[in-house]
């Protein structure tokens, strides 16, 4: 960190007994607190630190649990037989205790006034960094001051060096040191903070959100692999549509999914239906401790821009299936350059896309070939989404969703025509009205899936 940013953070230690906070180690994993003892006892210094104690602090149920110590990292190895090394750019121990890990870090430092250890900086970026300090230049070493918030089992207060408790009862999030220094040593700090408010419902403080609208085209430079998992965390965890509202209010919308952030420019509110309903769809399922996948949600987010493109190209005499394929290889190649969606993710989303079609296709063979489809769940969960793009779009779906419920033998019945009975709750539905194709105007506007 450079001495500007030292200057505006100097550490100012403040304890909070046991009795001025709520922490417990009965919430606290088992695993994290033999790591702590175990430490202690060898006389090394040893707090747990970060998201944990901050969402301890807040009443939360943490799932991870990290260690700081003045143990370097082979010290700790030699302590732990269940340990291992990780890392190049930060050097850290893992101790494994069954299916759980503690994350041990040794202490940093800055490491700056001799001019020694292993850091490396290309650019004000920081690509290797494994120097050791003290407590306190850890504190200041850390993103946000409620991450730099330590745990001391030897008397089981909270130690402060930066400001943090004030900022977990304020509900805010502060950058440690000049926001913009920070920024360009991992541009990723951007996201965490909207991560981070998101998820604890906390506001972004304005010197923090300042540079995001200059520094926001850094995060073309990192790797699109760590985007991945960043965006997995945003959009993933239970919180998702509030991240999504703050990356499109913050402005860091656009540098992360640039064809959504251009297809809801349009002002197509259909669209914004469709994805802001797929992530709440998505955070409910979280909640509800289902099963989630990433396929879905990209699909979600680049539908806009997919379906404009595949009109725009069949508008100029494209056949139709090969501009829903040249449009879904386009914008997926667009979106991978920024965050690297992995091609069996990539897969599914060209299939729901591909598929979406095809629910115009209500003959008796097309109807069970697409029923028979594995994709075909998403790809109904996909179009009963887009309702709100015309009512036709959800006559469509209504009766997708009545046919699935039919036996075999009344809906084959129905489809050729031939269905017996008066309507009950159990007859097939009535085949949705074929719309009249209107020549295309050129414009995306709200169309629904033609093709």
């Amino acid at each position: 960190m450079s001495q500007d940013a030292r200057t505006n953070a100097k550490p100012a230690l403040r304890i909070i007994p046991r009795e001025q906070h709520v922490i417990s180690r009965k919430n606290i994993s088992k695993a994290a607190l033999r790591v702590l003892y175990r430490l202690n006892e060898a006389g090394f210094q040893a707090y747990l630190v970060g998201g944990a104690v901050r969402d301890l602090l807040l009443g939360g149920h943490p799932k991870d649990f990290d260690v700081a110590t003045n143990a370097t990292p082979d010290e700790v190895k030699k302590l732990f037989r269940n340990s291992r090394l990780i890392g190049r750019r930060f050097r850290l121990a893992h101790v494994v205790y069954g299916p759980e890990i503690i994350e041990v870090a040794t202490f940093r430092g800055t490491g700056e006034e001799e001019g020694e250890g292993d850091r490396h900086i290309v650019d004000g970026r920081i690509v290797r960094d494994n120097v050791w300090g003290t407590v306190e230049e850890d504190a200041l070493r850390r993103d946000f001051r409620v991450n730099a918030l330590y745990y001391d089992i030897s008397d089981f207060s909270v130690r402060d060096y930066v400001g943090g408790m004030q900022d977990v009862e304020g509900r805010v999030l502060h950058l440690i040191g000049d926001p913009a220094t920070r920024y360009r040593e991992d541009p990723v700090r951007m996201l965490r903070a909207v991560r981070l408010a998101a998820k604890l419902n906390f506001r972004i403080d304005a010197k923090a959100a300042a540079p995001f609208d200059e520094l926001g085209p850094l995060l073309a430079e990192a790797a699109p692999a760590r985007l991945f998992d960043e965006s997995l965390k945003l959009f993933l965890a239970g919180h998702g549509l509030k991240s999504f509202h703050m990356l499109e209010q913050t402005g860091l919308l656009k540098f992360m999914f640039p064809a959504t952030a251009r297809a809801l420019k349009r002002g197509d509110h259909a669209l914004r239906a469709l994805v802001e309903q797929g992530l709440a769809n998505t955070d409910a399922r979280v909640a509800e401790g289902k099963s989630v996948t990433p396929a879905f949600l990209f699909a979600v987010l680049l539908w806009g821009e997919v379906r404009d493109l595949a009109h725009t190209w069949i508008t100029k005499g494209l056949e139709p299936n090969a501009a829903w394929e040249r449009a879904a290889v386009h914008v997926i190649g667009e979106q991978c350059q920024r965050v690297a969606i992995p091609r069996r993710f990539t897969l599914t989303m060209e299939e729901i896309w591909a598929l979406q079609p095809r629910f115009e296709q209500v003959q008796r063979k097309r109807v069970f070939r697409l029923m028979a489809h594995p994709r075909f769940r998403a790809a109904f969960d996909f179009l009963v989404l887009r309702a709100a793009e015309s009512p036709a779009v959800k006559e469509l779906g209504d009766w997708w969703a009545h046919a699935q419920q039919l036996p075999h033998e009344t809906l084959a019945a129905a489809l050729a025509g031939t269905s017996s009975g008066p309507s009950t709750e159990s007859a097939a539905p009535t085949k949705p009205r074929k719309r009249r194709r209107r020549k295309p105007s050129g414009k995306s506007g709200n169309k629904s899936d033609q093709a």
